[in-house]
């Protein structure tokens, strides 16, 4: 009992002159809590004494805690370009300093300047997608499960949307086409087994409540072997003889020809555009490398039905995201492929990563050992499933140290690299040129 006297009394306590500078109400929450736990201690027995100094120690500690910022900027040597933990695409500088600018000053993204009438935030990308791919409108929504959601939901609720077995798939954190249909209204009608689809199977399917005939991307998986599907031109030139609507989820899509033979197995949105397709979906920050968003693209008269839809309001992007965008969009409408750190990242020379890799060997060539080899990567984010591609890299050793240890070391300086063949590696594919003496200094610091 005569320890539960010594608490600290609050409002003394939070006056301290080490808090001097602090938020007095964060430190009065914090010592609140700090001191309640204390006396719950010194009720059962945990602590035969109180230092007032450690109490303010510990205060400080949680309020700095507190304050720090959770999202921190990381060194990707995964080798990984698109890497959804990590925060997928990168944004190119210039874009971010526009969308700075919009965002500190007031800006037209609801005000139509020519009419000086209430404009549309969407009409901002629309123009450039129109020229890029021909489509007669588009729509953009916070990401490309939120598209499927909404496109679903628009048109298939309470009816049949014909999908192939093959291509009911589950991507990231448990997003499955199957339940993301039943959270839409729509209802399932699954045609065709795993491995092969034909198109008789949606042929022979299609009654009068099918409302909608839906091509999926298997873009996390492939199956190999005895297998086949349909082609979406002929799923397209299906549903308009039926007069349904057909739909691609293309999960990621590209607007460019990949290297190292990518675009084989990767669908196009400019080449799916060529059939005329009722709607097409992908996303913003996979191989199209800009923001986080979900991008439909149609024909006019249904995504005006999906303007009207009042799960849009939920699901629509702000102005900082759609200037990003645009910008992005832009990028390729002028052929500046080089604003857009992925597809960089992507094209980077084998010399030129072999030329980065030797540079970090040189500068840490005393401090552990290092070996540049060649290797290969995957692209990820849901994109070209199993399809790697050449890339150069720097292994990392140093004493008894096991591979482990030494990854655990650098992921705790925000240095995030791979173990391959029980050795440490960091992957140039990824790697920035401006990145290489922060890694050489990290690497110091770590083994010194």
């Amino acid at each position: 009992m005569i320890l539960l006297k010594s608490i600290p009394k609050i409002d003394k306590f939070i006056n301290n002159k080490a808090f001097d500078g602090f938020s007095k109400e964060l430190i009065t929450k914090i010592s609140k809590k700090i001191i309640e736990n204390l006396r719950k201690d010194i009720l059962e027995n945990k602590i035969d004494s109180i230092n007032e100094d450690i109490l303010v120690f510990q205060v400080i500690e949680d309020y700095n805690n507190l304050i720090e910022p959770s999202l921190q900027t990381l060194i990707n040597a995964t080798g990984i370009i698109v890497h959804t933990n990590l925060g997928r695409s990168l944004i190119n500088k210039k874009s971010l300093e526009k969308a700075i600018q919009i965002a500190t000053s007031y800006n037209n993204l609801e005000y139509d300047l020519i009419e000086g009438k209430r404009g549309e935030r969407y009409s901002h990308i629309v123009k450039t997608l129109q020229n890029l791919t021909g489509c007669e409108d588009a729509i953009v929504v916070n990401n490309n499960a939120s598209a499927v959601f909404l496109i679903l939901n628009t048109f298939a609720k309470n009816k049949e949307v014909l999908v192939s077995r093959g291509e009911l798939v589950e991507i990231g954190g448990s997003f499955r086409v199957p339940e993301v249909m039943a959270q839409s209204g729509a209802i399932l009608k699954e045609i065709g087994t795993t491995n092969k689809t034909h198109l008789a199977d949606y042929e022979n399917a299609i009654n009068e409540n099918t409302s909608m005939l839906m091509k999926v991307h298997k873009s996390n998986y492939s199956i190999e072997g005895f297998s086949s599907d349909v082609d979406f031109e002929d799923i397209v030139k299906t549903a308009q003889q039926n007069s349904v609507i057909d739909y691609y989820d293309m999960g990621s899509g590209h607007m460019i020809d990949l290297p190292f033979n990518l675009s084989q197995k990767e669908p196009s949105i400019l080449e799916i555009m060529k059939y005329k397709p009722s709607l097409l979906s992908f996303s913003g920050d996979k191989l199209l490398g800009s923001v986080q968003a979900g991008i439909i693209i149609g024909k006019k008269e249904l995504i005006s039905k999906i303007k009207k839809n009042q799960l849009l309001r939920m699901l629509r992007v702000d102005k900082i995201t759609l200037s990003i965008l645009e910008d992005n969009l832009n990028s390729y409408l002028k052929n500046d492929l080089d604003d857009i750190p992925t597809l960089k990242m992507l094209f980077t020379s084998l010399e030129t990563l072999e030329n980065r890799a030797n540079s970090l060997k040189e500068k840490i060539d005393t401090i552990c050992t290092a070996q540049v080899l060649e290797t290969q990567t995957l692209i990820g984010g849901g994109t070209t499933p199993n399809r790697k591609i050449p890339s150069f890299g720097v292994t990392i050793s140093y004493k008894d140290f096991k591979p482990n240890k030494i990854e655990k070391l650098f992921r705790q300086n925000n240095l995030i690299c791979r173990i391959e063949n029980e050795k440490v590696l960091l992957d140039f594919r990824t790697i920035q040129e401006n990145e290489i003496e922060q890694i050489a200094n990290i690497i110091a610091k770590v083994f010194n």
